[in-house]
């Protein structure tokens, strides 16, 4: 059994976070809502608990029975996970009497105890919290303090049970990537063997198991996450994979034509559909953008499940589904997500298509991904690709959606990621793309008053697509992007930029 740390969510906005630097170590873990906290079994080597934006006063706050694992496993508790273990054991948390956000340095860090072995003297770390714990029970220890927090960090005597009030996984905590790694390694004995190689050859055996004999359909987009989802498939069930990729109208330019070719060489066995009408006539009209991901999905499984009934004995669909896609989709009270958005691969799929879902990546963030991908030697120009939504240029199109707008946007599109690719900025963005604006602007072209559409230009930095900042494209690429696009493509007058990060706002403008 592959060894894992708990990662036990209160609903912080830096819980992802806390798993990225965890599997960075090659270390794997899993993160739970604090409501459905798994059994824990031997391959459990500890326990995390996150921050929260709750307050341990709060009668209706996270409190969860901790007594399977404190005092068992080595237990660390961040921020609210400090605060809620003083809390329930004897100690005092109190509102803050300034709120502590932001950097700060450790004045005190007793050197001796394992979770601070290597970390300096007056370290930079990252504060974020309302409440402050003022005492901790009578058999704690201080082992770090800040010149305002004095129970920065504290040790349960006699136990590998830790609290610190910062948080080790931003990276403004500068040596947070130590105290992580002195508590995975160090004290939870974790042998950093969660490799790319490991995870093929885990994943390969796993899938054999579940699979057996059986018939799978897999859905193919030509990115990063469904390809490597159909090689590992390949490896595990060979000829009784069976690739599909629908042209559903709302692809980047000539996409369905390049796709189909850059998988000739790959020994899949893949069927491209033509379904471009179907889409439109189902999303005609429709402006929400929730619907409009709603009906993609709907047509989506209408299609699968139609070109699965031409294959005999289909027992299964396989998804592309990658870790950020099951995180924003889940909530911490284990529940639809109303506050981000649904994504089309997550959430099963409906009786009458009597299919059961296999997710091959379900556990990876993307650039693990990408990792499992290079070890399968798939060809770095499909591993290197841009994510690209699944429900396509339909979320880039603000309002409803029509075979013109469509063609404008992949014009428009097609200029700016093939200027990024010639001026060799393509590998510098995470992600990139085009916004169709639902306004109108006045414009002058020649001496004639013009009123068109306007677009919107997107690129961002990233991991993992949990947070990015906006891309700082050069004003000089920008021009003559803005330029081309504006002469080359008839119905725009405008382009603008958007330099808004992730959080507050999210990649995709829908």
């Amino acid at each position: 059994m592959q060894e894992t740390i708990l990662i036990i969510d209160f609903g912080s906005q830096y819980t992802q976070l806390i798993a990225r630097r965890v599997r960075e170590l090659n270390v794997y873990c899993e993160i739970h809502p604090f409501n459905k906290i798994p059994e824990i079994t031997s391959a459990i080597k500890g326990v995390i608990l996150s921050g929260s934006p709750f307050s341990v006063r709060d009668p209706k706050s996270p409190n969860p029975d901790l007594s399977a694992f404190k005092g068992k496993l080595p237990l660390l508790g961040v921020c609210y996970g400090a605060q809620l273990m003083a809390h329930k054991f004897g100690g005092e948390v109190l509102p803050s009497k300034h709120r502590e956000y932001g950097r700060a340095n450790l004045s005190f860090v007793k050197k001796e105890n394992e979770l601070f072995t290597g970390i300096s003297d007056n370290s930079q770390v990252w504060m974020s919290h309302a409440d402050t714990i003022t005492k901790i029970p009578d058999n704690y220890e201080i082992i770090s303090s800040t010149k305002d927090v004095q129970f920065a960090g504290y040790q349960v005597k006699n136990e590998k049970t830790y609290g610190i009030q910062f948080h080790p996984e931003v990276y403004h905590s500068l040596e947070g990537a130590v105290l992580l790694k002195n508590f995975c390694i160090n004290i939870c004995g974790c042998a950093q063997n969660w490799t790319p190689a490991s995870f093929v050859e885990s994943t390969v055996e796993s899938l054999k198991q579940q699979l057996g004999n059986d018939k799978v359909v897999l859905g193919l987009s030509g990115g990063v996450d469904s390809s490597v989802a159909a090689v590992l498939l390949n490896k595990a069930i060979g000829k009784n994979l069976y690739c599909i990729f629908v042209d559903n109208g709302l692809l980047r330019k000539n996409e369905f034509e390049n796709v189909l070719a850059s998988y000739q060489h790959m020994g899949l066995n893949v069927k491209g559909v033509d379904a471009k009408s179907r889409f439109y006539s189902e999303l005609a009209g429709v402006s929400d953008p929730e619907k409009k991901r709603k009906i993609i999905g709907k047509v989506f499984i209408d299609v699968f499940d139609d070109e699965s009934k031409r294959i005999e004995n289909v027992k299964w669909l396989a998804q592309g589904t990658i870790y950020p896609d099951v995180i924003e989709s889940v909530s911490v009270n284990g529940g639809a997500s109303a506050t981000i958005k649904s994504h089309h691969n997550v959430g099963g799929l409906p009786d009458f298509m009597n299919l059961k879902v296999v997710e091959p990546l379900k556990t990876l963030f993307k650039d693990e991904v990408r990792r499992v991908g290079k070890s399968l030697n798939i060809d770095d120009a499909i591993l290197n690709r841009h994510p690209f939504p699944g429900p396509g240029l339909a979320i880039r199109i603000l309002g409803d959606i029509t075979a013109e707008k469509v063609q404008i946007l992949q014009e428009v599109d097609h200029i700016f990621i093939d200027n990024l690719k010639t001026s060799g900025l393509y590998k510098d963005v995470w992600q990139a793309g085009a916004i169709f604006l639902p306004v109108h602007t006045v414009g002058v072209m020649g001496d004639e008053r013009t009123y068109e559409n306007a677009v919107a230009l997107r690129a961002v930095t990233s991991t993992d697509g949990m947070t990015a900042d906006w891309c700082h494209l050069p004003y000089e690429f920008l021009g003559k992007v803005s330029n081309e696009i504006i002469n080359r493509v008839k119905g725009i007058n405008r382009v603008v930029y958007d330099i808004s990060s992730k959080p507050p706002a999210t990649i995709e403008w829908e």
